[in-house]
C-alpha cells in the first residue's frame, strides 16, 4: 500500500513541476458497473454448497493519467476495485484437487513488482487498489522504447488468440477495454518498407520463492512484414521455460478479411502445435451495418478422447499450467467460434456470439444488446446459456463425485459505464 501511495505522490510532485517542455497532463478514467445474476442446475458443483442461484456485483474506478514532453511520454493507471461475489464465495470452497478453478482476485504475486493492495478479502466480498500501468517511453524516427507495467497484445485470434500469451483475455469475456499489465521492458524498430520488429522481456517471480526466476520469464521477439499487399508475422520466445516458435497472416480478399496463426512450442518433453484461423467479412442490410466472423481454433495441449475427469485432467499438467496462468480457457482440441454485430441505431448495437467445442459437441451462446446511452454513459447487458450433455465441457465436466457436475449456467448481465 505504501509503494502505490508513494507511486502516485512522485506523480503528482512531477505534474506540479513539469519539464518546461511538457505538455498540460492529460486526465480521465471511467468508473464501471456490472451485475451478473446465474442460475445453475441441481446437480452442479455451485448448487451443491447453496450457490444455485448467484449474485454478483464489481465496480471499477480507473483513474488514467499521461503526458508527452520532447520525444519522451509517461502513462499512469490507477484502479481501486470492489466486488460481492457469490461466485467467488463459493469457488473458493473448491478442492485444492480440482486446481483447473481458476476464481480469484487479482494479484501482482508473480510479477516483477506488487503494486495491488487488498484492503479486504472475505466471504466474496473484496476491496483492493493497484496500478495497472506505470511507463515511461521514448520515440524516436525508428526506435519506441517502453518500460514499466504495460499491455502486449500480439497474434490475428480474435476469440481464441494462441500467439497472445500474455494476459489474453477470455473468449467470452463481455468487457474487453483493458488488458491486465505486466512489468516489462518493450521495444520496437520500425524500417523504411514499413515493417516493424518488436521485442519484449517479462521478468517474473516463481509463486513459490518470491524470487525472480529464468523458467518463469519470458523473452519474445516478433517481425511484422508486408509483402504483395499481405501482412505476416515471425515470432520466436522463450515462455516458462518453453520455447515458441509461430508463424502468422493476414490479408485481404473480395473483401473478406481472413487471418490465422500456427504457434509451436517446445516443451522439453514433446512438441505442441496450436492454429487459429478466421474470417470477417462486413456489409449493409437494409441499410444497417452488419459484420461478422467466424474462426477455428485448435488447442494443441486440449484434451483427447474428451475425459474431463479431475484424475484425466490431472494428468494433462501443460494444460492445468496454462490454465493457471491464465493462458488458455478451453480443455478440448476443436473450436469454431462465430460472431454476428448489427448496428440496430447509430447509437445501439446488438451482438451474439457462439463457442462451440465440435467434439463433445457442447456450446455456449452470448446474446449483448449495447446502448451509447448519454455522450459519457454507456450501458450493456445480455444473457449467455451452456448447452450440451452431461460430461461436455459447456454441459458440465465430471467433479468426480457421481452425479455432480462443473457445469456453467444460465446468466444475464448488466455492466453501466461512465467515461470522464
Amino acid at each position: 500500500m505504501h509503494r502505490i501511495a508513494g507511486i502516485i505522490l512522485i506523480l503528482a510532485a512531477c505534474g506540479a513541476n513539469p519539464p518546461a517542455s511538457a505538455q498540460a497532463w492529460n486526465i480521465k478514467g471511467h468508473s464501471k458497473y456490472q451485475y451478473f445474476y446465474t442460475r445453475y442446475d441441481n446437480d452442479a458443483w455451485f448448487a451443491q454448497v447453496d450457490a444455485q442461484q448467484t449474485s454478483d456485483h464489481f465496480l471499477d474506478l480507473r483513474l488514467m493519467a499521461d503526458n508527452r514532453w520532447d520525444q519522451w511520454d509517461t502513462s499512469i493507471h490507477y484502479q481501486l476495485i470492489g466486488m460481492s461475489s457469490d461466485t467467488l464465495k463459493a469457488a473458493q470452497t473448491v478442492p485444492q484437487t480440482t486446481s483447473f478453478f481458476t476464481y480469484g482476485v487479482i494479484s501482482d504475486s508473480s510479477r516483477l513488482f506488487d503494486l495491488t493492495h487488498v484492503f479486504h478479502d472475505s466471504e466474496g466480498q473484496v476491496l483492493l487498489h493497484r496500478i495497472d500501468r506505470l511507463t515511461v517511453g521514448y520515440t524516436g524516427q525508428s526506435l519506441v522504447v517502453r518500460l514499466g507495467r504495460q499491455a502486449i497484445s500480439w497474434g490475428n485470434g480474435l476469440l481464441y488468440n494462441p500467439m497472445d500469451v500474455f494476459n489474453p483475455f477470455a473468449p467470452d469475456a463481455v468487457d474487453k477495454d483493458y488488458k491486465t499489465g505486466d512489468d516489462l521492458a518493450y521495444g520496437q524498430w520500425l524500417f523504411t518498407s514499413g515493417d516493424d520488429v518488436q521485442a519484449v522481456v517479462v521478468p517474473r517471480r516463481d509463486r513459490d520463492t518470491g524470487k525472480v526466476a529464468a523458467q518463469s520469464s519470458s523473452a519474445a521477439a516478433k517481425y511484422h512484414g508486408f509483402v504483395s499487399g499481405k501482412e505476416y508475422d515471425l515470432l520466436a520466445a522463450r515462455h516458462y521455460d518453453d520455447n515458441l516458435l509461430a508463424v502468422g497472416a493476414a490479408m485481404d480478399w473480395q473483401g473478406t478479411v481472413i487471418r490465422g496463426d500456427v504457434v509451436t512450442t517446445h516443451t522439453g518433453s514433446q512438441t505442441v502445435v496450436s492454429a487459429v484461423a478466421n474470417l470477417s467479412y462486413s456489409w449493409v442490410w437494409f441499410e444497417k451495418n452488419l459484420s461478422g466472423f467466424l474462426e477455428y481454433f485448435y488447442n494443441g495441449f486440449g484434451q483427447d478422447g474428451n475425459d474431463y475427469s479431475p484424475a484425466a485432467l490431472a494428468d494433462n499438467p501443460l494444460l492445468l499450467d496454462r490454465i493457471q496462468r491464465g493462458e488458455l480457457y478451453t480443455l478440448g482440441k476443436h473450436y469454431i467460434g462465430a460472431s454476428m454485430s448489427l448496428e440496430t441505431t447509430p447509437l445501439t448495437l446488438l451482438n451474439t456470439n457462439l463457442f462451440i467445442n465440435t467434439a463433445d459437441p457442447s456450446a455456449l451462446f452470448q446474446l449483448i444488446f449495447n446502448v451509447d446511452w448519454r455522450q459519457d454513459l454507456t450501458m450493456f447487458g445480455g444473457f449467455s446459456f451452456p448447452m450440451g450433455a452431461r460430461g461436455s465441457e459447456f454441459g458440465g465436466i465430471p467433479s468426480g463425485t457421481p452425479g455432480v457436475y462443473f457445469s456453467g449456467g444460465d446468466a444475464v448481465f448488466l455492466q453501466l459505464a461512465y467515461f470522464f
